[in-house]
């Protein structure tokens, strides 16, 4: 029997409602799958690492596999946070560029975050297929190899003039190369190499218009050079090719015998093919004030006919600053079309448009340099003296190099027309 009390209070709970449901546990997040080095790692730095990370390349470390990797994780994350490597040193609000080494941030990252979860290996069956390099050569086998005629003896220590290697290429026909690869024999002692062409006519080599001779060459950080597709160079049937060898003693006396890789274009025999010429915005009466910290020195020429231009390379030495090269259009208006903030001498990059630049008869390419002789510069051999132009790395250059397209037709050669 339902006492009053227990009556009003129910009349005043009301209906009984229905019991709540329990709460919808959500679900876990999925977590993504850990990166691994064999699945996710090993690709990466097979596109931006091993061309230079690997036996017998100037790079001090192999980079092939996963103990190599692992080993250097630290270093490897630290140069690859700061942007140390890959290598680059273009400004990136400026130009595009078809060899930019820079690693994309999506790669960057992946990087970053497999070394911070320790580096894990992940599957050796996930690996992709070994990249596959010919031994001694970063483009591949060449066509044709040549090498100084003789090994050449590097005293330990003091200044070495350039010299100067003549070899003949004994072509019976026109070659026209497609790309080149230079290497030195020894690389310790070998600061830089420039071969020219010398025509059958030529008894020497001209030295007012060098550059315009230039077949290939290797600097500090240079990448060989591979000539965009229906271009590269001509060497007439019975050249002979000039070696300029810059050697820099180590201490340690040496012998080297450098060698050139060419690479024939494939076209050769079906259409004719464009010429790359090079030219050099240089200045070589400049004289930096010691201890002066941003000293300016300028260069420029001019176009005598409308050219596409395909690629720049600053050139400096150890007090090298920054270096920008403008286009100077007829009608004075300028544009940046190259900036190099942060000039290294231990990596000459020829920076190779993305699309190749129309200029017009006229047109000037305009270079601007500064170069830093204060105490504050490291790399500086002698801030208390001042400097001016010379061969040697504790001299100073300022060249800004251009290799263009001339547009009036003058560079078309259909090929073995010099051999007939």
């Amino acid at each position: 029997m339902l006492t009053p009390i227990l009556v009003a209070s129910l009349l005043l709970a009301g209906p009984e409602a229905d019991p709540a449901p329990a709460p919808v546990q959500a679900p876990d997040p999925v977590k993504p799958a850990a990166l691994t080095y064999s699945k996710d790692i090993a690709p990466i730095f097979q596109q931006h690492c091993q061309d230079c990370h690997r036996p017998g390349e100037p790079a001090p470390m192999s980079l092939l596999d996963y103990k190599s990797v692992r080993r250097w994780k630290r270093s490897i994350e630290k140069v690859v946070r700061s942007g140390e490597m890959p290598p680059w040193h273009a400004d990136p609000k400026i130009g595009h560029w078809r060899n930019d080494k820079r690693m994309p941030k999506a790669d960057l990252d992946k990087v970053v975050q497999w070394i911070e979860a320790g580096a894990p290996e992940g599957d050796p069956k996930d690996l992709p297929p070994a990249k596959k390099f010919a031994e001694g050569w970063r483009l591949g086998k060449p066509d044709k190899v040549f090498r100084i005629p003789t090994e050449f003896r590097v005293k330990a220590r003091g200044e070495v003039p350039y010299k100067y290697f003549t070899v003949p290429t004994n072509f019976t026909e026109d070659k026209w190369v497609r790309a080149v690869e230079v290497r030195p024999g020894t690389p310790e002692v070998v600061h830089h190499i420039i071969v020219f062409i010398l025509k059958p006519k030529d008894r020497r080599l001209n030295h007012r218009g060098l550059w315009k001779t230039q077949l290939g060459g290797t600097a500090p950080g240079e990448d060989p050079e591979v000539f965009p597709p229906g271009c590269g160079k001509l060497v007439p049937a019975g050249s002979r090719l000039v070696f300029q060898m810059h050697y820099t003693p180590n201490g340690k006396a040496t012998t080297d015998r450098s060698k050139i890789g060419l690479f024939f274009s494939e076209d050769e025999g079906r259409k004719a093919l464009r010429q790359v010429h090079i030219r050099a915005a240089m200045n070589p009466w400049f004289k930096i004030p010691a201890r002066a910290d941003d000293h300016e020195v300028r260069s420029s020429f001019t176009f005598k006919d409308d050219a596409r231009v395909l690629s720049l390379m600053p050139h400096m030495h150890l007090r090298g600053k920054n270096f920008l090269f403008e286009l100077v259009k007829l009608d004075g208006t300028r544009r940046p079309i190259l900036n190099v903030p942060k000039y290294d001498f231990d990596w000459q990059h020829n920076y190779l448009l993305a699309e190749p630049l129309r200029v017009e008869a006229g047109d000037k390419i305009f270079c601007t340099a500064h170069f830093d002789n204060s105490k504050n510069n490291k790399a500086n051999p002698n801030p208390n003296k001042s400097v001016r132009w010379g061969d040697q790395t504790w001299q100073e250059m300022m060249i800004g190099f251009v290799s263009y397209l001339d547009e009036n037709g003058s560079d078309v050669y259909p090929p073995t027309t010099a051999s007939k």
